[in-house]
């Protein structure tokens, strides 16, 4: 089995430099060459193969929402925090890039990177004259050139509907947010509405009257959604709604509370991504576990495939969720 000495020896550095990279000791400087050196070794004499990562810098990770949309929701911040906790861990070196600084600011000579957000069509030509080593979280806007991990939304949705048909829902309406084509800079449905439509419409239950969208996934967009579903529809309130996303739902309890409605007696609540703060509102919230440390993971190990193990062909990769059943439904 080869030791530390034999690698030292192999890749010309003292034992103390090579047992320090090789244990990721942040505090050693030495250069990005030295340190490919040593894994090139290390991997050659099957030393630790398991353990042992290659540095893999110049990667850009592209965040692509103001700050005001990661306030809104939580879900984006999360899925920041995991994609920075899964690249230290990968050995990955990031520098991130927001919306603000501009496609521009992007450096010619990076290998690869993970992207957050809308694209329009001419910065992903941009990107594709830089590198074709890419990965989107939650979006697949160029699945010819690209990588992407997503949740499955449109199952999700499907998953609400028949939940609620199961339970003898017939009056089942829907809440949600648009999305915003970085394109057009118009409003376009969401594709959490867009099946919502199409399954509802299969089942020959679909009401028009039901569907309230609006930009924007915040709790204060919640809540005036639910507030104009209860001061339109009167008595004719659905049973049930599905609701986009947790901050919306969370909004949407609050109207339903201010004005008395029973949840889950009058009306019950489905919604999606299982934010911390979903099993502590009153009442508690069903909704899908959509797990961010999985689609973050996916996504670095991804990029990887492209970067390090120099793959060709293009994946999409949808992820599962869990529903989470609480006490907004009966």
């Amino acid at each position: 089995m080869a030791t530390i000495k034999d690698i030292a020896e192999q890749a010309g550095f003292s034992i103390s430099t090579v047992s320090r990279v090789l244990n990721n000791d942040e505090s050693l400087s030495v250069p990005d060459e030295t340190r490919e050196k040593i894994y090139e070794v290390a991997e050659k004499l099957n030393y630790r193969r398991k353990t042992v990562r290659q540095l893999v810098n110049n990667i850009a990770f592209l965040y692509w929402l103001t700050d005001q949309e990661e306030l809104e929701d939580v879900y984006f911040k999360t899925m920041r925090l995991e994609i920075e906790k899964w690249a230290k861990k990968f050995n990955v070196e990031l520098t991130t890039y927001k919306i603000a600084d501009g496609i521009a600011k992007i450096p010619d000579n990076i290998k690869g990177f993970i992207a957050v957000g809308s694209f329009t069509d001419k910065e992903l030509h941009r990107l594709r004259s830089i590198t074709l080593n890419g990965v989107f979280i939650d979006t697949t806007p160029d699945s010819v050139h690209y990588d992407s991990v997503r949740p499955d939304l449109s199952e999700m949705t499907k998953r609400a509907v028949d939940f609620f048909v199961d339970k003898g829902h017939s009056r089942i309406g829907f809440i949600g947010g648009t999305f915003h084509n970085p394109n057009t800079g118009l409003e376009e449905m969401d594709i959490r509405e867009k099946t919502f439509r199409a399954y509802m419409t299969e089942k020959g239950q679909l009401n028009d009257r039901y569907v309230f969208c609006r930009r924007g996934f915040s709790v204060d967009n919640g809540y005036s959604l639910m507030k104009n579903a209860i001061d339109t529809l009167g008595e004719e309130l659905p049973t049930a709604f599905y609701i986009a996303a947790d901050p919306i739902a969370v909004g949407c309890l609050q109207a339903l509370n201010e004005y008395g409605i029973a949840i889950p007696g009058r009306v019950n609540l489905i919604s999606v991504n299982n934010i911390s703060i979903a099993k502590y509102v009153s009442p508690p919230l069903t909704t899908f576990h959509i797990d961010l440390m999985e689609l973050c993971k996916n996504a670095v190990q991804l990029l990887l495939e492209r970067v390090v193990e120099k793959r060709k062909i293009v994946k999409t990769l949808y992820l599962g969720s869990e529903l989470i059943v609480r006490k907004s439904t009966e």
